[in-house]
């Protein structure tokens, strides 16, 4: 990971060498104070869920995927900086602590960061994200000059967009949007262009030296907590309902949904990633590719999941736009997901993924003839038969289980 000899003349930036260790076990492992950053995003995911629970309209749908955009950017933004720094040294324990309150400021302003809290929103954002890329480029600055480089290509693009969240958050909400889809949109395209920057040239993903256990372990450990986030709102969702036949059917269905999307993803394709970036001639590139990009289709299904399941239990037999959208979207975005993600990692469609997909889409079209509870079950049906086709080829074909 390091680039010493280049970089020793230097002045600025750490002296100690904050640098995860090549070749030892530290390499690889995740450690409990990223966990620790992780417990802040089980919040942040409870308020997104609940703001497109009370918004489900376009407009609505739109603001979420911003939101929920952001936030996944965010985290997976920092999961990759504790790829490079040790955990271990006491400054990078530190800086994520420090994130970690900036993220729960973050969270708290999702429920109004379309309204009154677009400042507290927009502030905690912009600080996340450079406050991140500045402390990088120091800890790298004397020991790396390739990824301190790499990364100040990094801070220009991120610090043009943090310009436009800032004066996104003052402005009205129709020209508020704009802003903000635009500066999101300057971090997205900066990474597939790689940051190009005079001068500095352009960040070269292939060139990265990444740890794929760390990367995939991270990603998994977040779908983790996406799915225990849903459990926990239905739960609440059912205290707080009255005992009857559709409530009982609704939790039940809920927890099927849940088990079967936690098996697709982990008994299998969890324990690939590792072995295809390490065996790829770019592995930073399909890292990213796999877990930045794909997984946003991933998170995002499991909180549309977990809204649907909550307006199963609300309303189980009110008809409406946004029962069909959450019921039957949540399972289509996930199943898409890990669809393109097992296509990024192994070349190849899932079968069983793809029939699930056939499924969901049919079940779309009855939708008018069937009220929210019977959508969830069949929905919950389809993600249990899906887990069990993918299962019934792993040992077809001889493939190790994860989990």
């Amino acid at each position: 990971m390091g680039d010493a000899a280049g970089s020793r003349t230097t002045r600025i930036g750490f002296r100690r060498d904050l640098l995860r260790p090549s070749g030892s076990e530290r390499a690889d492992r995740v450690t409990f104070v990223e966990l620790f950053f992780d417990l802040v995003f089980v919040f942040a995911l409870t308020q997104l869920g609940t703001y497109l629970y009370a918004n489900q309209t376009l407009l609505g749908a739109f603001e979420g995927a911003l939101a929920v955009t952001a936030l996944w950017w965010a985290w997976i933004s920092t999961s990759w900086l504790t790829n490079w720094l040790d955990p271990v040294k006491l400054p990078v324990r530190g800086a994520v602590i420090a994130l970690a309150f900036v993220a729960l400021v973050l969270s708290v302003s999702i429920a109004e960061a379309f309204g009154d809290r677009a400042w507290a929103f927009a502030i905690s954002y912009v600080v996340l994200q450079l406050g991140r890329a500045v402390f990088i480029v120091l800890a790298a600055a004397r020991h790396d000059a390739a990824l301190a480089r790499d990364f100040s290509c990094v801070l220009v693009w991120t610090a043009v967009g943090s310009v436009l969240w800032l004066v996104g958050a003052l402005l009205p909400l129709p020209v508020q949007l704009p802003f903000w889809a635009a500066a999101l949109g300057i971090e997205l395209l900066g990474s597939v262009l790689g940051y190009p920057v005079p001068r500095l040239g352009r960040v070269e993903v292939g060139a990265w030296d990444v740890s794929g256990p760390h990367i995939a372990e991270r990603a998994a450990l977040f779908v983790l907590i996406a799915l225990g986030e849903g459990l926990l709102v239905t739960g609440f969702q059912v205290v707080d309902s009255e005992a009857s036949v559709e409530v009982a059917v609704a939790l039940v269905t809920a927890f099927v949904a849940a088990a079967a999307c936690w098996w697709i993803y982990f008994d299998h394709g969890e324990r690939v990633g590792p072995e295809a970036i390490a065996a790829h001639e770019a592995p930073a590139r399909l890292a990213r590719t796999a877990y930045s990009w794909v997984h946003l289709l991933i998170i995002a299904g499991i909180v549309v999941l977990g809204v649907g399941d909550k307006e199963v239990l609300a309303h189980p037999h009110e008809h409406s736009p946004g029962a069909v959208v959450t019921v039957i979207g949540g399972p289509l975005l996930f199943l898409g997901g890990t669809l393109l993600f097992r296509r990024v990692l192994e070349g190849r469609w899932m079968r069983a993924q793809l029939g699930g997909l056939g499924l969901l889409v049919v079940l779309a079209a009855l939708s008018g003839l069937l009220d929210p509870l019977s959508m969830g079950v069949l929905a919950a049906l389809v993600l249990a038969a899906t887990a069990a086709g993918e299962t019934v080829e792993r040992i077809r074909t001889g493939r190790r289980t994860g989990g």
